[in-house]
């Protein structure tokens, strides 16, 4: 599927939209309310998007400032919670910030070029990968905080970001981890909100029918954010290298996470 990086762009706006569409009208104690991320709240997980959705565009419009923020940032005295998440602010400040860096980052999105990179906290990144995973952060951050308020947000085919960005970084979660990855490939069969299917891995003189995940796209999402144990989803899976795989799943940069545990919503990693 080819990805077009204005539609791209438009989807990450109103993929953040969607939120603050959830956020905005809450009760302040809601704000408080325990999220599956260890020791933080619904509004943390506010204040660690808009952070990188500030730091995010200063990468596309000043990637030398950047860089220069790098250092401040590990070496603050207070640890990466207080230096990111916005604690110094009130809950109506937190969500002004959030929205401000948030119009900084759409803007320089409209910038990017099909051929740029951007420097992140890993390597650098291409344009697309870049508001990929913004779009996801932002998809599965929001998803804690819908996990959390018990609130509704119905899937869009938005998702077909989030399901490319876990399908190619199969590799990565084994990498990630200091593991071969296995010889054998692993094909997704995934039912689109919209009812359309995608189709990843697919070889058409040579289907592979040992190793598949069937199911729908919002519960691969799910799993490769480390949202859910892939137990607790409809996901059929099948073929030893696709049940590693979907056990192991990490779309997002950062140290290796067991993710939730199988009955549990909690994750232990961070999509950062």
């Amino acid at each position: 599927m080819t990805v077009d990086l204005a539609a791209l762009a438009a989807d990450l706006k109103d993929e953040q939209a969607v939120l603050d569409g959830i956020v905005a009208g809450i009760d302040e104690s809601d704000w408080l309310v325990p999220t599956a991320s260890p020791r933080w709240t619904v509004r943390d997980q506010i204040g660690h998007l808009a952070y990188f959705d500030g730091t995010a565009s200063l990468a596309i419009t000043d990637p030398g400032a950047f860089n220069a923020s790098l250092d401040g940032l590990l070496n603050s005295s207070g640890g990466l919670d207080e230096a990111t998440l916005s604690r110094d602010l009130d809950t109506a400040g937190l969500l002004e910030r959030w929205r401000a860096n948030r119009r900084l980052l759409n803007a320089a999105a409209e910038r990017l070029g099909e051929s740029d990179r951007v420097p992140w906290y890993g390597p650098s990144m291409g344009a697309k990968s870049f508001l990929t995973a913004r779009l996801m952060e932002t998809w599965a951050h929001g998803q804690n905080v819908v996990d959390a308020l018990g609130a509704d947000r119905p899937a869009t085919d938005r998702l077909a970001h989030i399901v490319r960005l876990g399908f190619i970084t199969r590799g990565w979660t084994y990498a990630n981890r200091g593991e071969a990855v296995p010889a054998a490939g692993v094909r997704v069969e995934l039912t689109a909100p919209s009812g359309a299917v995608w189709r990843h891995g697919d070889d058409a003189d040579a289907p592979n029918d040992e190793n598949v995940v069937r199911g729908s796209a919002l519960d691969f999402c799910l799993v490769t954010t480390q949202r859910r144990h892939v137990d607790d989803t409809d996901l059929e899976v099948t073929g030893d290298a696709a049940r590693d795989w979907m056990l192991k799943a990490q779309a997002f940069a950062g140290p290796p996470t067991e993710g939730p545990a199988r009955g549990s919503h909690a994750n232990q990693g961070d999509p950062s």
